[in-house]
């Protein structure tokens, strides 16, 4: 493993916000510092959220010094900030590159929820999806990933809508990227996340999507003990390979077994997210054949109607089809829920995010149907 813990920078100094501790301590003693200086620093930039190294007040100045000039300190910019009418909030973060990623905070009454991203873009090309559309600029390190998190952190107390330093409750992995396709970054921001001396989220309340990337699911379950949700949109392989082309490498069998061989904890179940696209794969046939695709795994289906995206072919079923899509589910013994889509009004809702008036932004180019894009 490289100094900086980044693959897109292997020779780059090493970035302080992506160290595990025993990256910091062996860090720490290359600069002839005592052993407990890891720790501290492990709090001040995982616990506290740090945004500088000036702020490290009990931190030696002459170790902040060789810090400074040893290592560099991930702190991503916001670059916007937009609010729904529902209260949610959609920030976009330009990144030491300029990338531009983008994080949902959603506030609820019990709880506080940030939606994450694990890379600039995606490259599963999910046809329904506008991140989709946008190719992959690259992965995340594990200090941008986490950052989201700190930066959120600290903009949520600074708006007086909770307290401090972590006024977030749970986190999910699904803004833009495929967590799973940027597994050596993202393992090492949960570690980070969960541990004491950091955040210290409960595994309870942190859960990872993925579109079905089948060889890295069972290693996620291996080794963290984090939710596992699955975009599964589909209920035969031709429908899926249509809408979702990581069908084609991993099929629905392939998919259904790395799921019924996960490692699931304490009587946990696997969230299946299920995009209802008019039309296309919310008959009541479909229904049925979902519960016999999950049939013998813990299971609980996450019902998400369609959001609209320009250029995107795609409408939302009617209520009532939802309704009905739900009712099928829940008479052969699923647990179904229709989720809320929040956000729709700040392109913040499931599916929506595309780091909106970036240069990778598909709403400033043309259409997949080659028509100008509106909005």
């Amino acid at each position: 493993m490289s100094a900086s813990l980044d693959p897109d920078r292997p020779e780059a100094r090493p970035d302080l916000r992506s160290l595990p501790l025993d990256h910091l301590t062996a860090l720490v003693a290359s600069l002839g510092e005592r052993p407990f200086r890891a720790r501290q620093l492990l709090r001040w930039l995982q616990q506290k959220g740090a945004a500088s190294l000036d702020e490290l007040t009990d931190v030696p100045r002459a170790l902040r010094a060789a810090l400074a000039e040893r290592t560099t300190l991930t702190t991503l910019e916001r670059a916007t900030e937009q609010r729904s009418v529902d209260g949610t909030i959609k920030w976009t973060w330009r990144t030491h590159d300029g990338k531009l990623i983008e994080s949902v905070y959603l506030p609820e009454t019990d709880r506080r929820t940030l939606c994450v991203s694990s890379q600039a873009g995606c490259a599963v090309g999910c046809t329904f999806c506008l991140t989709g559309t946008m190719g992959l600029a690259r992965n995340l390190t594990p200090g941008e990933i986490v950052d989201q998190v700190h930066r959120a952190n600290r903009r949520i107390v600074e708006l007086g809508e909770g307290e401090g330093p972590r006024p977030l409750t749970n986190l999910v992995f699904m803004g833009m990227g495929e967590p799973l396709a940027n597994y050596r970054s993202l393992k090492i921001a949960l570690d980070l996340l969960l541990a004491e001396d950091g955040p210290n989220f409960s595994h309870r309340h942190v859960t990872v999507s993925t579109s079905g990337l089948v060889p890295v699911m069972r290693k996620l379950g291996e080794e963290t003990p984090v939710k596992l949700a699955v975009s599964l949109n589909a209920t035969t392989d031709a429908q899926r390979d249509a809408i979702m082309p990581i069908n084609r490498r991993y099929p629905l069998a392939q998919l259904l077994d790395a799921c019924r061989s996960f490692p699931v904890r304490n009587g946990r179940r696997i969230t299946f997210e299920y995009v209802l696209l008019g039309g296309v794969n919310d008959s009541l046939e479909d229904a049925a054949r979902l519960a016999g695709l999950v049939r013998g795994i813990p299971t609980k289906v996450n019902l998400i109607p369609y959001n609209a995206n320009p250029g995107l072919p795609f409408h939302a079923p009617a209520p009532e089809r939802v309704a009905a899509f739900q009712e099928a589910l829940v008479a052969r013994n699923l647990t179904a829920v229709v989720r809320k889509n929040r956000g729709r009004d700040i392109s913040a809702a499931c599916g929506q995010l595309a780091a909106e008036g970036g240069p990778g932004d598909p709403r400033r180019a043309q259409s997949l149907t080659g028509l100008p894009v509106a909005g």
